[in-house]
């Protein structure tokens, strides 16, 4: 470990020497540039991963300098994954610079799988409204691209964040949209209840029984063998719950839903909002009488 910290720092230190030496100015930035990947190769094997992001940063400079976009752009996604495990903002402004570079060359399938990476980055801190920001301008990249599964990939969390910040008509939109592209693709085809599922508790959320009722019915001329599963009997159950203001009913009908199909984490957080809503309007209705 020591001997790997002590030749990080020599060849860091002969690349600075470089810099500030006389020279022709494009051959005194490749050594220099040559010499601050060695250097950060041994930061790496040292573990000592801030030196590390550093000095690929400083690599990043010198491929700038020689108008080498691609290679400074990569510099900098090295420098992100060494930050990562130790500074997660400094991380994440490395892989933007990354995705400016990518951008500026026309690589914007490069540029789409680092924003969803940055995501993914501050997903793991909890960051909800800033996670989807990025979704969302990888999905824009993707699809551009007409890369439409992993666009869609990153719509489908847009959507669940926009729901879990109770954006619901974004949610909406996005999961009628990846239903009405599914049907037309024998592989998605058997995803597609599950979206309109999604998109229906998203309409229950906002508790307008009238607009549910239309959706269910949109959902049916969308895809005629909806109106077969459990998941539409789910959901105009509980419409009807909700229309008759019945907290029991409601309860019941999820939880023989979860028996059979266990809902995740998502749908059992939006149900329970409804569920709380309900039972609000229930006490009011008690207090009126």
């Amino acid at each position: 470990m020591g001997d790997q910290l002590a030749r990080a720092e020599d060849f860091e230190n002969k690349a600075e020497k470089k810099l500030g030496g006389w020279g022709m100015f494009g051959s005194k930035f490749e050594d220099a540039a040559d010499l601050f990947d060695k250097s950060a190769n041994c930061y790496k094997l040292a573990k000592s991963w801030d030196k590390a992001g550093s000095t690929y940063i400083k690599l990043a400079n010198c491929h700038v300098k020689l108008e080498s976009k691609h290679e400074a752009a990569s510099a900098y996604v090295d420098a992100a994954h060494c930050y990562k495990k130790t500074n997660m903002n400094e991380a994440i402004s490395c892989l933007d610079n990354a995705v400016n570079m990518f951008c500026d060359i026309g690589r914007i399938s490069m540029a789409a799988r680092y924003l969803k990476e940055i995501a993914e980055m501050c997903e793991s801190e909890q960051n909800i409204e800033r996670a989807l920001v990025y979704y969302e301008k990888s999905a824009d990249f993707y699809e551009s691209e007409e890369v439409t599964t992993s666009a869609n990939q990153c719509k489908q969390k847009v959507a669940q964040y926009s729901a879990q910040l109770e954006q619901y008509q974004k949610s909406i939109e996005i999961y009628e949209e990846i239903a009405r592209q599914s049907l037309n693709n024998n592989l998605l085809k058997y995803g597609v209840k599950g979206h309109l599922l999604n998109a229906g508790i998203c309409q229950l959320c906002k508790g307008d029984v009238v607009a549910i009722t239309n959706a269910l019915e949109r959902y049916q001329e969308l895809d005629p063998t909806f109106s077969g599963t459990r998941e539409y009997r789910l959901l105009a159950d509980v419409a009807a719950a909700i229309d008759e203001e019945d907290v029991g009913k409601f309860t019941e009908v999820v939880k023989e839903f979860d028996s059979m199909s266990p809902l995740d984490s998502w749908k059992t957080t939006l149900f329970l909002r409804v569920k709380e809503k309900l039972k609000a309007k229930e006490l009011e209705e008690d207090d009126l009488t």
